[in-house]
């Protein structure tokens, strides 16, 4: 559902709600011209037919109008029995707890320690909508693990202005997709464009109704990917299916927009900066930009995500290449310093963000969904990469509409997301393991002819031993290897034992492999079932599949375009 359907009034200011208290030092909810300001916003008796036609997964919180301070005006009195004035010393204490709290880094986490900050998160929590994906999703959010986050924009004409935007009566199709890969330590994530005109088969899905009774969509073979959502009744669910039947990655959770969200979004952070190579005048979208940099907001960045015909061969993967640089842009604004520090401005981006979006039940709750934030957070925009599913031309179409996936350069972006390799160089851990590198890895390099190893299964997944040792006797050329079975114990990390004589073929193994100086162990080496000194390798926890190798910084990445979040690009 979108923003403007839920029956919010536009013409509030959120963060007018919000005033600095001189005599606390806190920012707290101001109720009504004459009333004193309260810490605890008091919630009004709720109307009879509240919950009418209300969205499942949701409850309303009632708006409290704002008030606007008329220039000329004095503030208002301090509250009866308070001194008007407070000691120097005292006062100063409380300006630096102001400044303090205003330094925060998000709307939430502000909002959670300010007085009264529990009923406006209640708040907020009533504006997201939520959809139940059953089992095609997790089933909670772990702040502990990597995470899949499906960002799905709809084309969804709903909302004031929009209806004039071409096809008025669209369902909300999977116009713009992205699979956002976040890393298990928060040092880098992935970004993946899905094509919308990808053709993929949409599998069957189960799917729960608005009335609560259950019913299976039929799927689709050879149908272009925005078709998984909305047509006959598909949810995001069925959307979320479809990715982890055309690329093997589970998406956890997802988030949804549409076409209003862009605008109250850009909005809500005073406008989003964009780069064009050339002037655009596009009558289609409507967007009018001059050479060079420009900042869009509302309307005109909504239409600066639309076009098609201003960039490259007015396709939609030159219109993917344009949006991930719109991402980046906005990314590198919601992280700068004049955004962060300023609670006015969070508190607007709290509300437009929760208004403009509908997630997944499990993390349908503004608690969640902070958390996700902060995660979020934690990666640096440096190593945030954007990239697009590796496609070709539909080669059973003599007019190129659609693409198919390329099945020579997919496999290894879907590999590398699934394994929670990044896509950039993560210097923090090189520089941690430099040292051991350093010592076990300088030197010369057996031929891998030359390379006498065991393989044995330490706690990698079943079967992962053998799957190596193929791997390493077919295509590395290990022909000395052999399968040891299962080691004695379970390790977290994968280890190569060797004696100080067979170092140059443990720096070749682990050339191969990706190990790290960590994973190597001096020490003494064993017998092969021939009788024959062989080093020992044990497949731990970490073991990310046969011919994959471990150590990310060592990953070479596959020949796809890509892009980093700190970039400023220019869209030709």
């Amino acid at each position: 559902m979108d923003a403007q359907s839920r029956g919010r009034g536009d013409d509030i200011d959120p963060a007018d709600q919000w005033v600095l208290n001189p005599n606390t030092g806190e920012y707290e909810l101001r109720l009504s011209p004459s009333a004193p300001q309260s810490s605890v916003p008091r919630p009004r008796k709720p109307a009879a037919d509240a919950g009418a036609g209300a969205p499942r997964g949701r409850t309303r919180s009632p708006e409290i109008p704002p008030q606007r301070r008329r220039r000329g005006v004095p503030p208002e009195e301090p509250l009866p029995g308070r001194r008007g004035r407070r000691p120097a010393k005292q006062q100063k204490s409380k300006a630096k707890k102001a400044v303090l709290w205003t330094g925060g880094t998000m709307a939430f986490v502000l909002l959670a320690a300010a007085g009264g900050g529990y009923l406006y998160l209640r708040h907020l929590e009533g504006n997201v909508s939520t959809t139940d994906v059953g089992d095609a999703g997790a089933s909670n959010f772990s702040k502990d693990e990597a995470f899949n986050i499906l960002i799905v924009g709809t084309d969804k004409r709903t909302g004031a202005g929009n209806e004039s935007y071409g096809d008025t009566g669209s369902v909300g199709h999977a116009d713009t997709t992205i699979l956002l890969h976040v890393s298990k330590d928060r040092s880098n994530a992935t970004a993946l464009s899905i094509p919308r005109d990808l053709i993929v088969d949409i599998p069957d899905c189960p799917t729960t109704k608005e009335d609560g009774t259950e019913t299976v969509i039929q799927g689709l073979e050879g149908a272009r990917f925005n078709r998984s959502l909305g047509e006959n009744g598909r949810n995001a669910g069925c959307t979320m299916r479809t990715v982890k039947a055309a690329t093997g990655i589970q998406p956890d959770h997802f988030m949804m927009a549409d076409f209003n969200a862009v605008k109250t979004l850009t909005t809500a952070v005073d406008g989003v900066e964009v780069c064009v190579e050339n002037a655009v005048d596009d009558d289609k979208s409507k967007l009018v930009l001059p050479a060079g940099k420009s900042t869009v907001e509302g309307e005109q960045a909504l239409a600066f995500l639309r076009t098609r015909k201003a960039f490259g061969n007015s396709g939609d993967l030159d219109r993917i290449k344009v949006q991930q640089q719109f991402l980046g842009s906005l990314m590198r604004k919601m992280a700068s310093g004049n955004t962060l520090t300023n609670p006015a401005k969070l508190l607007k981006l709290a509300e437009a963000a929760t208004k403009a979006l509908t997630v997944d039940e499990p993390i349908g709750n503004v608690n969640t969904l902070k958390d996700i934030a902060l995660e979020l957070k934690k990666v640096p925009t440096k190593n945030i990469t954007f990239t697009t599913i590796p496609v070709v031309d539909n080669p059973a179409e003599k007019v190129k509409v659609t693409v198919v996936v390329d099945d020579t350069r997919a496999p290894q972006v879907f590999d590398m997301i699934q394994n929670d390799i990044s896509f950039t160089e993560v210097k923090a851990q090189q520089k941690k393991e430099a040292a051991a590198v350093a010592a076990r890895l300088k030197g010369t390099k057996a031929d891998a002819s030359e390379v006498r190893v065991q393989v044995l299964n330490g706690g990698a997944a079943a079967g992962s031993a053998q799957a190596q040792l193929a791997y390493l006797q077919t295509e590395a050329g290990v022909t000395k290897s052999e399968n040891a079975g299962n080691a004695e114990a379970t390790l977290a990390k994968t280890t190569l034992e060797y004696a100080p004589d067979q170092a140059d073929q443990a720096r070749r193994l682990a050339d191969i492999m990706g190990l790290s100086g960590s994973a190597m162990k001096p020490g003494q080496s064993v017998e092969n079932s021939q009788g024959l000194p062989t080093m020992t390798l044990t497949l731990g926890k970490d073991f990310k599949g046969a011919g994959v190798k471990l150590n990310s910084a060592s990953v070479a990445t596959p020949d796809v375009e890509k892009s980093t979040a700190d970039k400023v690009q220019c869209a030709s």
